[in-house]
Order: structure tokens, then sequence, then C-alpha cells
């Protein structure tokens, strides 16, 4: 799962977050990601199926994004909620 550093530090017991399986189907709503993202394997974001966890069930930190993920995850994110840049 990926959230934010910022909302999992903060009182809400809830998080949203984007799963992150082994399938990569090459949707513009998913992101690839390998070993320098700190998970095993290779694997992909899957930013059309954002969900809300309880924090208690994120029990395992893995790794982070590198910038450049974090801006192709931000542009993933507005695709899949169909979010203009204006």
């Amino acid at each position: 799962m990926v959230s934010r550093q910022v909302l999992i530090d903060s009182n809400f017991s809830t998080v949203i977050c984007a799963p992150i399986y082994t399938k990569y189907h090459g949707l513009s709503t998913q992101i690839p990601i390998s070993i320098e993202d700190g998970i095993k394997h290779e694997s992909s974001i899957h930013c059309d199926e954002l969900v809300s966890l309880p924090k208690a069930v994120l029990t395992n930190y893995v790794g982070s994004l590198s910038a450049a993920k974090i801006k192709e995850l931000n542009s993933a994110i507005k695709i899949a909620l169909d979010i203009s840049n204006a």
C-alpha cells in the first residue's frame, strides 16, 4: 500500500492507500515500481483501487518512492479521479 506519511502520523484512525500488485497492465493509472523503490520484486501501484484502511492493519514499512515516482503517482491519481490540471 502507498500512503502519505503525514496522514499516517496524524490522529486519524484510517488512511487512504493505493494497493500494490505484482501484475502490471500498462494502464495510465498504474505506476510500475521495482527493487529500487524498496520492494522485493517488480510490481505496480494501482490508483484505480484507492481504499481507506485502519492504520492498525498497516504493519510493515517497506520503502519510499523517489521524487520522480511520486510525480508519476500524482499524475496517475489525477487520471483515476478525473482531476484536471486547471
